[in-house]
């Protein structure tokens, strides 16, 4: 229970900082930073398999760049399905470079919360 909470807690500190470094990715509160990183966690979790599964032909044909586009795509559905306001991703751009730095960003924390554990 301990590790859950402590990758809920970094995946909301990485939403706020990859929001003080991507423009048009908006996160105006830490209580949205952890709405979101639970809907980021269930879109993931249901809906990243189906797309990953779909895109199965066209990922194989561009040597798995293609992930990236699918990453967007599921932080993109996180900021529409999030309950909150104060989450908002503004262009596929946006999403698309946010994807990236928060995927950087959370495995960094998660990398320094697991060390000091």
């Amino acid at each position: 229970m301990r590790h859950f909470l402590l990758t809920w807690l970094g995946t909301a500190i990485a939403f706020v900082i990859t929001s003080n470094i991507v423009p048009g990715f908006i996160i105006e509160t830490f209580f949205a930073a952890l709405v979101a990183a639970i809907v980021l966690g269930l879109v993931n979790a249901i809906i990243r398999p189906i797309l990953g599964f779909f895109a199965l032909p066209i990922t194989l044909l561009t040597f798995g760049l293609f992930t990236f586009v699918i990453n967007g795509l599921t932080l993109w559905l996180t900021s529409v399905l999030s309950p909150v306001p104060g989450f908002e991703i503004k262009t596929a751009l946006a999403a698309l470079l946010g994807s990236i730095v928060l995927s950087i960003v959370s495995t960094v924390i998660n990398y320094i919360l697991r060390v000091v554990e």
